[in-house]
């Protein structure tokens, strides 16, 4: 096979090659020598990464609008980023997937994890959802639908722009229908027991977060006869969860109407719509409102947004992590229990902890840490990339 003949960017001599050649899968621009050639590089483009020597490190893909200038597409010389290659890659990625799950519904590429840098794909049933939220991903949309397509035989590709990073990236927001149709009405997801309403052009990034799926399913061990509290609740993930199992009244709490309307649909289905409340407002509002209305549960879950999504942030979303464990924990029943996740990964697992556990602390409540969890493993974590070990949760069974 020939090697595919691309243009070459090399490293600066202070940048360090052994990162890339242990796994790095990022290279930012100043690590880069950026002359007038590699800025006249398109967006999405391949390229091959030399070091300062001009020894090879990988095939990357360039934009010189990102920050993170490259990102490594493979570490063979010799390798075609073709359909092929698409083709084979989310082959590897749904075998890993149909080993876990009996139901098409999870999350079937994890970028940079998956060997797709900055591509999301999310499963319903015969249609994915893909976010290409990297210029090289953009430019072969098509191709990743087709691929997908052929690969998975799904009916349905849609595209959605809403990744936060796609701005970055210098991309546009507008979605799209790439094969097929996009649903008429929400999908119904079945996962732990319950059934969760996914609206996939109008809904919450690709339509659920799948991510959850372990977290929600040890939830459950706790929840049997319970009254549930599930605040920053999006369309019910945990509360829908809880009554999945038995649980005696679950409210959802959520900013947004639309996804509450959502997970009331989603008791509706499950038949549950006895013992499930709703209500719309600001978290905080609501947490302390429902302190001076004397409520009280067994079981409190915040899920929050991303308080740091980088690291500029940090310190105000630890702050706001810190609020919320405060907040939360005085509606917790002695001997019941605080689940309390971020899904920031600018807050690393010890500094989430540490805030949580000073937010607890400042409640006036003491307790244990029963319970450490992650993502699903269908959102697998690159070990060499920081940022795909986001989401963290912690339960407190609380005195």
């Amino acid at each position: 096979m020939t090697a595919p003949s691309f243009p070459v960017i090399r490293l600066k001599p202070k940048a360090n090659p052994r990162a890339i050649r242990f796994g790095a899968p990022w290279v930012y621009a100043d690590d880069i020598v950026t002359d007038r050639r590699t800025k006249a590089l398109a967006p999405g483009s391949f390229a091959h990464l030399e070091d300062a020597n001009r020894a090879y490190l990988a095939t990357v893909t360039v934009n010189p609008v990102s920050k993170i200038m490259a990102r490594v597409m493979t570490r063979d010389a010799a390798e075609q980023i073709d359909t092929v290659w698409i083709e084979a890659r989310i082959a590897a990625a749904l075998t890993h997937r149909e080993r876990l799950f009996e139901a098409p519904f999870y999350r079937l590429i994890h970028a940079e994890a998956d060997g797709f840098p900055g591509v999301i794909v999310d499963r319903f049933g015969d249609t994915l959802v893909l976010q290409p939220n990297a210029a090289w991903a953009e430019a072969m949309a098509d191709d990743l639908a087709a691929a997908l397509v052929k690969v998975t035989g799904c009916a349905n590709v849609l595209k959605n722009a809403g990744g936060r990073t796609r701005a970055l990236e210098g991309l546009d927001d507008v979605d799209a229908v790439l094969v097929g149709a996009a649903p008429e009405a929400p999908v119904p997801v079945p996962m732990n027991g319950a059934i969760y309403m996914a609206d996939l052009t109008g809904g919450q990034k690709t339509g659920l977060f799948f991510d959850q799926r372990p977290n929600q399913a040890f939830v459950q061990r706790l929840c049997d006869g319970a009254d549930v509290l599930d605040v920053f609740s999006q369309v019910g993930g945990f509360s829908l969860a809880a009554l999945a199992c038995g649980a005696a009244s679950a409210l959802a709490v959520d900013g947004s109407a639309s996804a509450l309307k959502l997970a009331a649909e989603g008791a509706d289905a499950m038949g549950v719509s006895d013992r499930f409340a709703t209500r719309k407002g600001d978290a905080f509002d609501v947490l302390a409102a429902l302190q001076s209305e004397g409520a009280q549960f067994h079981v409190v879950i915040c899920d929050p947004p991303a308080f740091a999504p980088s690291k500029s942030a940090l310190d105000r979303g630890l702050r706001a992590y810190d609020r919320v464990a405060r907040l939360a924990a005085l509606l917790v029943e002695p001997g019941g229990y605080l689940v309390l996740c971020s899904c920031s990964h600018a807050a690393d697992l010890d500094a989430f902890r540490a805030a949580s556990t000073r937010g607890i602390g400042k409640a006036g409540r003491a307790g244990q840490l029963v319970y450490t969890g992650f993502a699903g493993a269908d959102h697998p974590q690159l070990p060499s990339l920081a940022e795909s070990g986001y989401l963290k949760a912690l339960a407190y069974r609380l005195t």
